[in-house]
């Protein structure tokens, strides 16, 4: 039985807010109420650091509110020109996000990190009010503890995600409390991105030492050790801080988290079992959906083609808003299962009861695919993994070799991942004595391959080209073959070519006219 942590607790002031709601059906705003008055007893703590599950950067990767655009991380991995969006005409940001022109249409790009920007800044700010006011409530003192914990890791993870959107970004570590009519402490200017990084993993590593040594999936659906650790792991790599990577990587490759293993080469790999089931111990962290209190919104209508909606009845809309280009599903050989359908990707479906077929020229995104809901209830409830297994050893493979070189250890850690997608039987032991016959510049190299490999629809991709400097030329004739290139100057996949300025998106013109103190993004036109 799986048991839900979905909850919408109170929330407290924001950025430049101070409301709260004291359910999810029944909104209570007010004004002018300090924000201690939220974190009483033990009871308000709860509701206050259950609301950051799903506010901010969580809801950036795990909410498709949508049925024209995917989850905001989804839009990043369009800058490589490798993904695009059927109804960007509509949703001009991926067009401008593919197209490499973010910097002449800064007003409609703002919209989107408007919606960053105050999301992630208000659940910072629910953190901060958390970590300052938890300490004075009389409760349990380990559960206090843990409530601290929780919120320096929702407060590292929403800094993670702005300092990657933005750049160097206002850093604060103080609530913002009751309004008195004084607007100076809102107003504060941008902090170095390495500043910032500082206090993310400092929230980390103590969360790392505080929160339980046990699965999120076991744990009520609540943080872990791990999660912290992947998180802390994913910090490092970012920064290329690999030998502190690496340790982090390794907290969770010696957990009880594991791969998922296949049944079969069919509906029963792993690939399937990832798509449709949520209690494996290869998910790390993920975004909770629930058939009645939250579900998975338009997700399983990213599966398919706009043409799906003369196959089911449960959907008025489908959209291929993450759609891979032909060249992209190059990054595969032709007998990696991976590419073979319905595994990450299909071209043809049948209705099971009505027999009505949906056939397309260029792949539907089958990880998105819930099966139940399209056919039968039109409401989702597959989680969305957020970290998982194969993601940790691959951050470990690549942290060892940058500090260590390629050990057995690191060459075991990619194995993994190839001897599962191997479909001719290939074993673990056989890619590991192959992969450390490698130098370690070309075992990297085959690490961000396999990165592309496995992790294309979880919106990490940008992220690594960003740290990495580096970007992958999938060939447009030969299957299997990626080579890279400095970043700068590159084509993407749309044939447009990057600047310096393509790195980062930028603070919002609302935002820069609402603090004075902001400097705008340099190479946007404002």
């Amino acid at each position: 039985m799986k048991t839900k942590y979905i909850a919408f607790g109170l929330l407290c002031s924001g950025l430049l807010l101070t409301t709260s709601c004291s359910s999810f059906l029944d909104e209570d705003p007010r004004s002018g109420v300090t924000l201690g008055a939220y974190y009483k007893d033990a009871a308000q703590a709860v509701e206050n650091i259950r609301s950051l599950y799903r506010m901010g950067a969580p809801v950036r990767y795990g909410q498709a509110g949508s049925a024209y655009i995917g989850p905001t991380a989804s839009i990043n991995s369009m800058l490589t020109g490798y993904f695009s969006n059927s109804y960007e005409g509509q949703e001009l940001i991926t067009m401008y996000a593919r197209q490499l022109t973010r910097q002449q249409n800064t007003r409609i790009v703002s919209n989107t990190m408007n919606t960053i920007w105050n999301d992630s800044y208000r659940a910072i700010n629910i953190a901060n009010g958390a970590i300052k006011h938890i300490p004075e409530i009389s409760m349990d003192v380990n559960e206090q503890k843990r409530l601290i914990a929780e919120a320096k890791f929702f407060r590292a993870f929403n800094l993670f995600y702005l300092v990657k959107t933005f750049g160097d970004i206002p850093l604060t570590t103080e609530p913002y409390e009751a309004f008195d009519g004084d607007m100076a402490p809102f107003f504060l200017s941008r902090t170095a991105a390495a500043q910032v990084y500082e206090l993310i993993e400092e929230d980390l590593k103590e969360a790392v030492e505080v929160l339980p040594a046990a699965m999120f999936t076991d744990n009520g659906y609540r943080l872990t050790k791990y999660v912290a650790a992947m998180a802390l792991s994913n910090v490092y790599l970012q920064q290329s801080k690999y030998a502190d990577a690496a340790v982090y990587a390794k907290i969770v490759t010696t957990s009880p988290h594991a791969l998922t293993q296949h049944s079969d080469l069919h509906m029963g790999s792993a690939y399937n079992k990832l798509r449709t089931e949520d209690l494996i111990p290869e998910v790390i962290y993920s975004y909770e959906f629930d058939e009645t209190i939250s579900t998975s919104g338009s997700w399983p209508t990213y599966a398919f083609s706009s043409s799906a909606t003369a196959v089911f009845d449960k959907y008025a809309i489908f959209e291929r808003v993450y759609g891979p280009t032909n060249r992209f599903l190059n990054v595969y050989d032709e007998d990696d299962l991976r590419i073979q359908p319905n595994q990450f990707f299909h071209w043809e479906y049948t209705h099971p009861i009505n027999g009505r077929k949906w056939t397309s020229d260029v792949a539907g995104v089958w990880y998105f695919h819930d099966e139940n809901a399209v056919v039968n209830t039109g409401r989702g409830t597959k989680d969305w993994n957020i970290y998982r297994y194969a993601e940790a050893l691959l951050i470990a493979a690549e942290a060892i070799a940058e500090s260590e070189g390629v050990t057995a250890e690191a060459a075991g850690y990619l194995a993994e991942i190839k001897a599962r997608a191997d479909m001719d039987g290939k074993d673990v032991a056989s890619y590991t004595a192959e992969l450390q016959g490698l130098s370690a510049e070309e075992f990297v190299k085959e690490v961000w391959r396999e990165r592309l490999r496995e992790l294309p629809l979880e919106f990490k991709m940008w992220d690594d080209c960003v740290r990495t400097r580096m970007f992958p030329v999938v060939s447009a004739t030969e299957k299997g073959r990626i080579d890279f290139v400095p970043l700068i100057g590159a084509q993407n996949g749309a044939g447009a070519t990057f600047r310096e300025s393509d790195l980062l998106w930028p603070i919002s013109m609302d935002e820069l006219q609402r603090n004075p103190e902001l400097t705008p993004t340099e190479g946007y036109q404002y």
